[in-house]
């Protein structure tokens, strides 16, 4: 792999796959990129998916209990209410319906 890989650049490729209305979370997004111990990066690089272009949906990805633990960082209620209108049921901030609507990359981008 060349010497120029961006980590960022890679979660907000996968990210920008994961379908509306469903979501996927920062550990599922490292280990498909090869690097398991790193769901707190792939956090970090979501903290800063404001100002990458194209635009990275960022909500769609939470921690692997359906949890919005990035709530914070986009204001409010804002997270959850990308969600909800991507048909996504969120209640006392956890996704409702998680398993029957998780995107995992490692099956879904299979080649």
């Amino acid at each position: 792999m060349a010497q120029d890989y961006n980590f960022f650049d890679n979660v907000y490729d996968v990210v920008r796959q994961v379908p509306a209305g469903r979501v996927t979370s920062y550990g599922a997004i490292a280990a498909y990129l090869g690097a398991k111990r790193s769901s707190r990066v792939v956090g970090y690089a979501m903290q800063v998916a404001g100002t990458a272009n194209p635009p990275v949906p960022a909500h769609r990805v939470v921690n692997r209990q359906g949890l919005l633990t990035g709530k914070f960082h986009f204001g409010g209620n804002t997270m959850q209410q990308l969600l909800e209108n991507e048909g996504v049921q969120v209640e006392e901030n956890q996704v409702q319906n998680f398993k029957e609507i998780f995107w995992d990359p490692a099956i879904e981008l299979a080649l």
